[in-house]
């Protein structure tokens, strides 16, 4: 008989991953504003928001070490803590490349995203957004899961899971509009190359939530 989660901790690495994810969802609304106030002429907040985007990665890893240091030697875990840590990593890479995102933009602060590609960016910004919002939820709904092991509650999880593999093809989709649309507008080639690596930067934000939520179903598997 498997023995409900929490009860086998005296502080579940759950609510770890929640506090980790919250911090991660946080970030979504800077990076939204900081990538939006890059491509305004009028906009001066961009290097503000890039460091606030900084300081909530340097907290997720804090949470991240706390995670990987406090696990109980020797308890007994419905998960296997293999794929608990793979989980970890792949959500904190969906801050890490918010922040790789921001900082590929740093490189050039001068020069503006082409106007004909601007609404395909913020497009894209807002596809790899709502993963980053979903992962809050998925890891809420994990825990009640692992409290009581009730099927109604995994498909609730396996359904996140899904949302976020649907997600990351409609980011992938846009990721190479966007690149198509570049590499036949007349810019020169280094806004090419700087255009179409931040897509896929971006685009990497998606994929990473995937990967968390490929690690998830792995944990909720029977």
């Amino acid at each position: 008989m498997r023995l409900p989660f929490l009860s086998m901790f005296m502080t579940s690495p759950f609510e770890g991953l929640q506090e980790h994810a919250e911090v991660v969802k946080d970030c979504a609304w800077s990076f939204q504003e900081a990538v939006e106030c890059h491509m305004s002429y009028k906009c001066s907040r961009f290097d503000s928001l890039r460091g606030d985007i900084i300081e909530m990665e340097r907290e997720a890893d804090t949470i991240k070490r706390r995670i990987r240091g406090h696990l109980p030697k020797g308890t007994l875990m419905p998960v296997d803590k293999f794929q608990l840590f793979r989980y970890l990593r792949e959500q904190d890479s969906v801050m890490d490349s918010v922040e790789d995102a921001l900082n590929w933009l740093a490189l050039r602060p001068d020069e503006k995203i082409p106007m004909e590609l601007q609404q395909d960016i913020f497009h894209l910004v807002d596809t790899v957004v709502d993963p980053i919002d979903e992962l809050s939820s998925m890891v809420t709904e994990a825990r009640k899961y692992f409290n009581n092991y009730k099927e109604k509650q995994r498909i609730i999880v396996k359904d996140i899971i899904r949302t976020l593999r649907l997600q990351e093809r409609e980011a992938d989709r846009v990721e190479h509009t966007i690149k198509t649309k570049v590499f036949n507008m007349d810019v020169d080639p280094t806004t090419i190359y700087h255009v179409v690596r931040l897509a896929e930067i971006i685009g990497s934000i998606a994929d990473h939530a995937e990967n968390a939520g490929d690690m998830m179903r792995a944990m909720i598997a029977k």
